[in-house]
């Protein structure tokens, strides 16, 4: 049995990988996740346990969650076989999947001219492995942190400090839910992220608003329908670009599906008329 804390993605993919290889997953997620996530699981086969949402010093906390099941059933003599806890934010072997795989691909589909490279993270491992890639190749190149409300990375990418304004004294909630925004932004610096940190060159604060602003930009000028964690990802890119200026390429990750996101994210978005008569400034400027 394979066991993974996840909002979901991952999850779906070891799901999918462990039907295929004659595994069972058991999955934990926060219950606060979009239904769609944990009812594509079931369809894969999974086990899922939604808990709820906590800090990681937590015991209860999804990640700690799947690895104490996993120990469990390796220590327990009347279960058969062991448990294996995939550990993503952890597991080193996910930055090198990108260093590897997406990090080349980049490389080739630009013939090597990049000028920005932009990125939310989760687990820190496409953006740490990317960039450990492509720096040493294109030492002009910027590497640029995404990061939704509620995360105290950007603070930690920008100043050195990992804070977030809702952690101030008279703010701070016990169980925080400060975004919308799924799959990325966190609070502590994993082994993943650790492994590119001193390659990131600065960061750029996403609001919910301006999230859901691009989500319906994207679906009317591109016909492209994505979740939350990509139009963060958009809303960054284009700042950087605008940043830049005309001529430079920037390259950036779409890796949520609007499908995972009716429930909660694009319930907010709402539908999309057919005027299509929205502004980038608008959303750029988008307030919460």
């Amino acid at each position: 049995m394979i066991y993974e804390g996840t909002v979901g993605s991952t999850g779906i993919s070891l799901a999918t990988l462990c039907r295929a290889r004659g595994y069972l997953a058991h999955i934990c997620m926060p219950d606060d996740q979009a239904t769609e996530k944990s009812n594509l699981l079931l369809k894969l086969g999974a086990e899922v346990e939604r808990v709820r949402p906590a800090p990681i010093i937590d015991q209860n906390q999804f990640v700690n969650k799947a690895r104490s099941r996993a120990a469990e059933q390796t220590e327990d003599p009347s279960r058969s076989g062991r448990g294996f806890f995939a550990d993503q934010f952890e597991n080193e072997a996910n930055w090198r999947a990108h260093f590897d795989g997406t990090g080349p691909e980049i490389w080739r589909q630009t013939a090597g001219h990049v000028d920005a490279f932009v990125a939310g993270a989760g687990t820190g491992g496409t953006i740490a492995g990317v960039a450990r890639y492509l720096k040493p190749r294109l030492p002009h190149l910027r590497v640029v942190l995404a990061d939704p409300p509620g995360s105290g990375l950007y603070n930690r990418i920008k100043y050195g400090v990992m804070f977030d304004p809702t952690e101030k004294e008279g703010t701070r909630r016990r169980h925080q839910v400060d975004s919308i925004v799924e799959g990325i932004g966190i609070n502590r610096v994993t082994a993943n992220l650790e492994a590119g940190r001193e390659l990131i060159d600065d960061a750029v604060r996403v609001n919910d608003q301006q999230a859901l602003s691009m989500a319906r930009w994207l679906v009317e000028k591109d016909g492209i329908f994505v979740g939350s964690s990509s139009c963060v990802n958009c809303v960054a890119a284009v700042k950087t670009a605008r940043a830049l200026g005309p001529g430079h390429t920037v390259v950036t990750i779409l890796c949520d599906s609007g499908t995972r996101h009716l429930s909660k994210f694009w319930a907010k978005v709402g539908n999309v008329g057919g005027d299509g008569h929205s502004n980038l400034d608008d959303v750029l400027d988008a307030v919460p």
